[in-house]
Formats: structure tokens, C-alpha cells, sequence
């Protein structure tokens, strides 16, 4: 049965996966935070502006609880996936913040079959469970996703910085881990 506690473990998730989004952030330099790390131009501020978007057009929009504040829209040049030189990263993270608190106020207001309808979907009618696994599924893939950008940055992995983790293995550990692994490759690409 989907109840109460359903909702509030799918919405713990959410939250925890939104703070290691941000995180990925932390200690970067600007240019790092928004230059195309891939062909498509994926890029870490980027990827928050566009969970920002999503998040409040899903919380807000299908269960006609409007996100207070102007959003972008999505367009085909897919510009929710990047930061304008005048969009600050405060600017966007703030924003991505208060998101999460309107998204909250919903989550917690509505009870978990509460109807709602997303209009750009085949099948709009939908409910707050359906909508609750969409995002985190959503937000799960872009923290994926950073998770490789800040690994390639500067080495950084995990879902909450390396201090807090206790003890990692160095430098010397991964190369070696990377080159059995590139070894095995081959092997098996010789077969």
C-alpha cells in the first residue's frame, strides 16, 4: 500500500539527493561550474538551473500550486541546461532552494493519491506518488550525472564531500583501480 510513510520516504530521498546536487558545486571555480564538460554542452550549474525548472513546474504547475517567482521555460535550444554570463551561481542556487521549499510545502500539504495533471505528458492524470518517482528518479539521473562532471574536475566523488566520509583511498589507489580495469578492457575487446 502506498501511505503516508511512502511519501515521506520517497520525499527524504528527494531531499537528500538535492543537497548532493548543490554540493557538487562547492569549492569550484565559476568557469568550472558552467563550461561543457560533454558534446551536449552538460555542465554542473547548468544541470541545477534545469532541476530548478523541472521541479517547480512539477510541484507547482500539475497540482495547480504555481511556483511564486518568473521560471524560464524549456525551449528547444535546451537553454534550462545552462547559465546565462548574467545568472549568477547564487542566483540560480537560491532560486533552486526556494524551489525545494514551495516543492516541500506541496509535498507535505497534498496526501499521496492527490490528483494532479501534466499536461505534456501522453497520459496527464497523475498523482502525487507518480509525480514524487518522477522527480527523484530526475534528480537521481542529473546527480548521476554531476557525479561524473566533478569527478573529472578535480576528482571529487560521493554524495557529500570527502571530510565528512572519513578516509578515501589516494590518488596512487585510483590510477592503479583505472589501469586493471583498462588492462581487463582490452583483454576482453581481444577475445
Amino acid at each position: 500500500m502506498i501511505d503516508e510513510d511512502a511519501k515521506e520516504f520517497l520525499h527524504g530521498e528527494l531531499r537528500d539527493l538535492r543537497g548532493a546536487v548543490v554540493w557538487k558545486l562547492d569549492g569550484l571555480p565559476e568557469y568550472d561550474i558552467r563550461r561543457p564538460l560533454t558534446t551536449t554542452g552538460t555542465n554542473l550549474l547548468g544541470l541545477v538551473k534545469h532541476l530548478a525548472l523541472w521541479e517547480s513546474r512539477y510541484f507547482g504547475e500539475v497540482f495547480d500550486r504555481p511556483f511564486p517567482e518568473p521560471m524560464p521555460r524549456w525551449d528547444a535550444r535546451g537553454t534550462d541546461m545552462w547559465a546565462t554570463e548574467h545568472e549568477t551561481r547564487d542566483d540560480i542556487i537560491g532560486r533552486y532552494r526556494r524551489v525545494w521549499e514551495h516543492s516541500d510545502a506541496t509535498i507535505v500539504a497534498l496526501a499521496i493519491d492527490a490528483p494532479g495533471e501534466v499536461p505534456w505528458w501522453p497520459t496527464p492524470s497523475v498523482r502525487l506518488f507518480n509525480i514524487l518517482v518522477h522527480m527523484l528518479a530526475e534528480t537521481s539521473r542529473h546527480a548521476g550525472h554531476a557525479d561524473i562532471l566533478r569527478e573529472q574536475l578535480d576528482g571529487s566523488v560521493g554524495t557529500i564531500p570527502a571530510r565528512a566520509r572519513g578516509p578515501q583511498p589516494d590518488a596512487a589507489f585510483w590510477e592503479s583501480q583505472r589501469l586493471e580495469i583498462e588492462r581487463i578492457a582490452k583483454a576482453a575487446g581481444a577475445q
